[in-house]
């Protein structure tokens, strides 16, 4: 029996044995196999390189072989001057970028078809610089259309949502570099001191074309919410105190308002302008309500402060027939009235966009003919 049992186990252990190698079998199988595909996979990839490698290598050759530009660029090179030689990619890139901007231009001019000449009689032309209050709506229920209707006036609005009357801290007072499109560059645009191409798509760079500002009877000045929302553009350099800000005045409210006026004053002597202090707002996150014009504070002072600061640069040009129009305490949009005349808090409603215009060309009426 013992005998029995001994060879039962040898026969058992050789079966164990003889699974063994047969799994062991079929995982190499499977592993050569799966090594197999992945040789086929590589040589396929390679193959496909190795196709891709020779198009390029063949659109070379033909790009080389044909008249390209750069082929003739190249071929031409010898000849060029020294200066030609020398001249760095940034100069190459922008006197391509000046030859886009032009064919774009004539492109334009080709495609615009001619607008209907406005050639009726006008009492006085009036040329508005401002955000989007004066932008925002350029139907006849928007605060210029309004104006113009009331005074019989050619309004050219050469206003711009978003816009600031300051430039912000990284701009820079360059005209040879100029980028912004606030107060200062619609200034100096209109008196060509800048390149004017960055009011390309505006309503603005339309009026460039198109006004005679030597016929201007006044500008408008319309800034100051945006400056104060931005929560960057001081009201002043000067500060309670006697302290002043380490900032040119250019990137301050008041100092804008200054440089552009007598900018304007000093091409235009004859020409009347009225500076319009940024009105009441209230300001919203969503539904939330954050604050007003008298109690929101970005760190310069609440809204207020900037339209008292309009007044006080209106103030300096007394002398030169500079008015003043105080719409934050004086327009008739306040607390009281905000859920009628102002849409958002900021933007007005057709209503509130009347009375305040309405005010302004009052003003502008009395200045015009003080005997009626």
């Amino acid at each position: 029996m013992g005998n029995t049992r001994r060879g039962r186990q040898n026969i058992n252990m050789l079966l164990v044995v003889l699974i063994g190698f047969c799994v062991l079998a079929i995982i190499e199988i499977v592993y050569g196999q799966a090594q197999m595909k992945v040789e086929r996979e590589r040589l396929d990839l390679e193959e496909q390189n190795r196709q891709a490698v020779e198009e390029l290598k063949e659109e070379w050759r033909s790009l080389r072989e044909g008249s390209s530009v750069v082929t003739a660029e190249s071929e031409a090179a010898p000849a060029a001057s020294e200066a030609d030689q020398q001249e760095s990619a940034p100069a190459k890139i922008e006197k391509q970028e000046t030859a886009k901007k032009e064919e774009k231009k004539e492109e334009k001019k080709e495609d615009s078809k001619p607008e209907e000449e406005d050639d009726r009689e006008y009492s006085m032309q009036i040329v508005i610089l401002g955000d989007s209050i004066m932008d925002g709506d350029r139907t006849e229920s928007g605060a210029a259309d309004i104006i113009g209707e009331q005074l019989d006036a050619k309004i050219y609005n050469m206003s711009m949502g978003g816009t600031t009357a300051a430039l912000l801290p990284n701009d820079q007072y360059n005209f040879a570099t100029w980028e912004s499109r606030c107060l200062l560059g619609v200034v100096n645009g209109i008196l060509g001191n800048i390149n004017t191409d960055i009011f390309d798509g505006y309503a603005a760079g339309d009026v460039l074309d198109t006004c005679d500002f030597d016929k201007t009877d006044y500008f408008i000045i319309e800034y100051g919410v945006n400056d104060f929302l931005t929560g960057q553009i001081p009201n002043s350099r000067y500060l309670e105190g006697g302290d002043t800000l380490a900032v040119d005045g250019t990137h301050t409210y008041t100092g804008a308002l200054e440089d552009a006026v007598s900018r304007l004053k000093g091409r235009f002597p004859n020409a009347g302008i009225l500076i319009v202090a940024p009105h009441y707002c209230q300001v919203f996150n969503g539904s939330t309500f954050i604050g007003d014009g008298y109690s929101l504070d970005y760190g310069y002072g609440p809204l207020i402060t900037y339209a008292r600061g309009a007044g006080y640069v209106a103030g300096l040009f007394e002398e030169d027939g500079v008015m003043f129009f105080n719409a934050f305490e004086e327009s008739g949009i306040d607390a009281g009235t905000a859920d009628q005349y102002l849409a958002d808090g900021v933007h007005m409603t057709p209503l509130g966009a009347r009375v305040y215009a309405e005010k302004i060309a009052k003003i502008i009426h009395n200045d015009f003919a003080p005997e009626e």
